[in-house]
């Protein structure tokens, strides 16, 4: 092989890994626009009130989720959209499963489809 086809081969071969590393839900997208950290499709992550719950800074009462350990105020849907968030399994009191599509952006999970799932009994 000449030298040329191997650097062709190697570039090849890291295009892919980094591709496959890339894309996997949770991870960086590779290619992704400026500011969007990754996406996620129907994947179940915990659901609750940012401040109360999660431990975001902020005043007031603002939806959010945790995804792989990290929390993140959302976009695209409200709190009071899903509820009483003051009753008993609201989200100012208990942390909720949802299942959830959308992306992360510039540090929030900006909301593609948000299905709050019921809770175990």
């Amino acid at each position: 092989m000449k030298n040329t086809e191997i650097k062709k081969l190697l570039l090849s071969v890291l295009a892919a890994g980094l591709w496959v590393a890339c894309t996997e839900s949770g991870s960086p997208v590779a290619g992704a626009e400026e500011g969007i950290m990754f996406k996620i499709a129907d994947q179940e992550v915990e659901a609750a009130c940012g401040q109360c719950k999660l431990g975001l800074e902020g005043s007031g009462c603002d939806l959010a989720v945790r995804i792989d350990g990290k929390s993140y105020f959302v976009d695209g849907t409200k709190i009071d959209e899903h509820g009483d968030a003051h009753a008993h399994d609201g989200f100012c009191k208990a942390i909720r499963s949802a299942k959830v599509s959308g992306k992360v952006e510039n540090g929030r999970f900006v909301v593609t489809s948000f299905e709050l799932l019921p809770v175990e009994k």
